[in-house]
């Protein structure tokens, strides 16, 4: 799966070695979520659950609405309507929408939460999709929220997916060296794929195989015994 004998370095990967822009910016079709405070944090709005997901009231937990960057840029809101979000980043997206919600409230506050920046392991444990939480989540990080690399995984052939998978960059990364450590610390981005190379255990899988035809001429054997047994 993914097999490639060395790396193969366009442009993104190489960029991001050398440079890295901490604020994400919004894209179309991202999800996100908003929490809206007045008097600069100090009071949640919400008096008339408009925030929270219809059908869940008011003594449950508060889950907040997902919206959707739609494909011209913005995304609807309670009370404050479309907002034009696409090409912000997340700071100056909350900024724009505590404008928008001065019309309504005092001082407030808004916290914006992107849920659709992820990364998407495949290993030993299967595939796993992990949520970048925060800027500048490594591959360290992502790693050890998959769950580390097991036994039945090589950590000397790990490989970063990155950009149009038409053609995208590939690095290969060895965490059993320094050298590998330090390219380890790279940066991650959305729709990055981790790909982490399962051990190939000749045995085990060589007796997989074996073991139910085994098992066939073991039954058949036994039957001939037990027919010459009693003659039949």
């Amino acid at each position: 799966m993914f097999e490639t004998e060395s790396s193969i370095v366009i442009d993104s990967i190489a960029k991001q070695r050398t440079k890295f822009n901490g604020d994400y910016s919004i894209q179309i079709n991202d999800i996100l979520t908003i929490q809206v405070y007045t008097n600069n944090g100090e009071t949640l709005v919400d008096p008339n659950n408009e925030l929270k997901t219809p059908g869940v009231s008011s003594k449950e937990t508060n889950v907040p609405i997902k919206y959707t960057i739609y494909a011209d840029g913005s995304a609807h809101f309670p009370m404050v309507g479309t907002v034009l979000l696409a090409g912000l980043s997340v700071n100056q997206a909350d900024s724009l929408l505590a404008l928008k919600y001065s019309k309504f409230y005092t001082a407030p506050f808004v916290k914006t939460t992107i849920l659709s920046k992820r990364v998407i392991v495949f290993g030993p444990d299967g595939g796993k999709i992990i949520p970048l939480d925060y800027q500048s989540m490594n591959l360290i990080e992502v790693i050890a929220r998959y769950g580390g690399i097991k036994i039945d995984g090589k950590a000397n052939n790990i490989r970063v997916i990155r950009g149009d998978l038409k053609n995208p960059d590939v690095q290969l990364v060895n965490l059993n060296t320094i050298e590998g450590l330090r390219a380890a610390y790279l940066d991650m981005q959305p729709g990055d794929i981790v790909y982490i190379e399962p051990k190939r255990r000749v045995f085990k899988d060589v007796l997989a195989d074996v073991l139910p035809f085994a098992s066939i001429i073991t039954s058949l054997a036994t039957l001939l015994i037990i027919a010459k047994a009693y003659k039949i």
